[in-house]
């Protein structure tokens, strides 16, 4: 295995950026931006620790749900969920993040890096309730970096395309929770947990 342990290495293989690609990075939303978040119904967060691990964690909620306070700052909503709170944990360590927001059938994506804080509780808080629930905190971002990324990877992918997909073939959710977490719980009981009901449960603890 050839590994590649500088950044000339690296630069001869892969080249360099054309200058049209350096200058779409910026510092602040614009207008296409701003609509762009508001079609967008899914984020993923990446943060990191203090000793340099890393998570990424999928946000969703009704398209906009990527709450603007200004051109250069947005607050993400926190439903409930298994509270295992990696990135909240990463953020109190570490507050570096990458977000990549997502909107269905579109190839290309938006991606921001910044800087984060944990809020419990705001005035804005009241504009990203869902199904009567406010949200328990919120990530509020500080931008440093906004750009559109191209859409490659989702174009190679074909992730909007349904006749690729063959979601069938792989265990359900059931099945994974009763392999590595709930082994005791009959297999009946799990698909009932997680069968129509389970969408109805989201926003409640």
């Amino acid at each position: 295995m050839e590994t590649i342990s500088s950044a000339d290495e690296l630069e001869e293989l892969i080249g360099l950026p054309l200058d049209r690609t350096r200058k779409k990075v910026r510092t602040s939303l614009s207008e296409f931006d701003l609509q762009w978040l508001a079609a967008s119904p899914f984020c993923v967060v990446s943060t990191t620790d203090a000793q340099g691990r890393v998570d990424a964690s999928p946000k969703g909620d009704p398209a906009g749900f990527i709450h603007v306070l200004d051109h250069q700052t947005i607050a993400i909503p926190e439903r409930p969920g298994n509270k295992l709170a990696f990135g909240f944990h990463n953020i109190l360590e570490n507050p570096n993040v990458g977000i990549l927001s997502v909107v269905p059938g579109r190839t290309d994506t938006l991606r921001i890096n910044g800087t984060a804080q944990i809020v419990r509780d705001a005035d804005f808080f009241d504009h990203m309730v869902v199904k009567g629930h406010r949200p328990r905190a919120a990530i509020v971002v500080t931008i440093d970096e906004v750009f559109t990324h191209c859409g490659k990877a989702f174009m190679r992918s074909g992730l909007w395309q349904p006749e690729t997909w063959e979601p069938e073939g792989l265990p359900s959710i059931a099945v994974l929770s009763k392999a590595y977490t709930q082994p005791e719980t009959p297999l009946e009981e799990l698909e009932s947990y997680y069968g129509p009901s389970y969408a109805e449960r989201m926003y409640r603890d």
